[in-house]
């Protein structure tokens, strides 16, 4: 698989200056992509013209409103995959991927087993598809602290969360091999043809957070791989778009998603486990943020987590909590 079967698909809203650091570093891969996509999602004003000012061979595809993270995508992937592309790269437009993380994302999916002696291409799946690498990510770090693991990707545990992603850890090596994931975030990742047109795109009732989670838990049930390829590195500012950590915005998206996701996936006798999971999280969330004296953050949260669980759909926040945000992602 060479790069310039590659398509490069990055949602933005606002965030200019964000927008184009990160196609700057799209532009400086050693191995460019044959294809880049940015997807406007209802910015204003529109990123066409600066966009054009200083990279005019980047597509800009305009969407009149924001329409999520995972809208946003999704307008972005039946553009591309409308054409040819032998997978996509995609990248929130606040990351920064390294010269030749395209270069070692491709080798990573091209990956081969080797199992008795021999190489395979993959495993047998259990719904009977071949078990290939379908799914890509990097190692990424915090972009204000560039030594640090922002994550490696993670594994689920019985109540569906995440663990064993490396948050927050100094990268002194421990998490230097390769290895297979349940979860890779969507801000950076590499993804096969072949998986959208197997598993879908990603569901527009995630509005904002989770809607990665619910898709590589969708993608491993189809029987794709989940690969981490700790060589490949993108830097990531966090949570710049949704207005910073425990803000508003940001908690009402994550609660609201969180509800969605445990709804969707969380069925039959795993429910009885999960429900006084999540509870006691919620309780713990709640004393975090009494004491950091966030009271509206707090209010925020707790709408957002009624309404995932009720509804399982996404809901417009009130127009205070979004003032405070320039963009639509961590």
């Amino acid at each position: 698989m060479n790069a310039d079967a590659i398509a490069i698909v990055i949602v933005a809203w606002n965030q200019l200056d964000k927008t184009l650091d990160c196609l700057a570093s799209v532009a400086a891969l050693r191995t460019p992509a044959g294809r880049v996509v940015l997807v406007d999602n209802g910015s204003a004003p529109p990123l066409a013209e600066a966009v054009g000012e200083y990279f005019p061979a980047v597509e800009v595809l305009r969407l009149p409103q924001n329409l999520g993270f995972a809208g946003g995508y999704n307008a972005g992937l039946r553009h591309v995959l409308a054409g040819a592309p032998a997978a996509v790269l995609l990248l929130n437009n606040d990351t920064l991927p390294a010269a030749d993380a395209l270069d070692q994302l491709i080798m990573a999916l091209e990956e081969k087993r080797l199992t008795q002696g021999r190489e395979e291409a993959g495993a047998q799946g259990a719904d009977g598809s071949r078990e290939f690498i379908g799914l890509v990510t990097a190692k990424i770090y915090y972009a204000a602290e560039p030594e640090r693991i922002w994550t490696v990707g993670a594994n689920l545990n019985v109540f569906l969360d995440l663990k064993d992603g490396g948050q927050g850890q100094r990268d002194t090596g421990q998490w230097a091999a390769p290895r297979d994931v349940d979860f890779a975030p969507f801000c950076g990742i590499l993804v096969r043809r072949e998986v959208f047109e197997t598993v879908g795109l990603l569901d527009e009732a995630f509005f904002l957070y989770y809607e990665d989670m619910d898709y590589c838990r969708r993608a491993r049930l189809a029987g794709w791989r989940i690969r981490l390829c700790p060589a490949a590195h993108i830097l990531h500012a966090v949570s710049a778009s949704s207005g910073g950590r425990d803000s508003p915005l940001e908690r009402y998206w994550m609660a609201q998603s969180s509800g969605r996701y445990f709804r969707k996936h969380g069925r039959g006798p795993r429910l009885l486990l999960i429900v006084p999971f999540r509870l006691a999280s919620a309780l713990k969330m709640t004393a975090r943020l009494l004491l950091a004296g966030k009271a509206t953050a707090l209010r925020a949260y707790w709408r957002g987590l009624w309404l995932g669980w009720r509804t399982g759909r996404a809901t417009t926040p009130p127009p205070a909590w979004v003032a405070g945000a320039t963009g639509g992602r961590r």
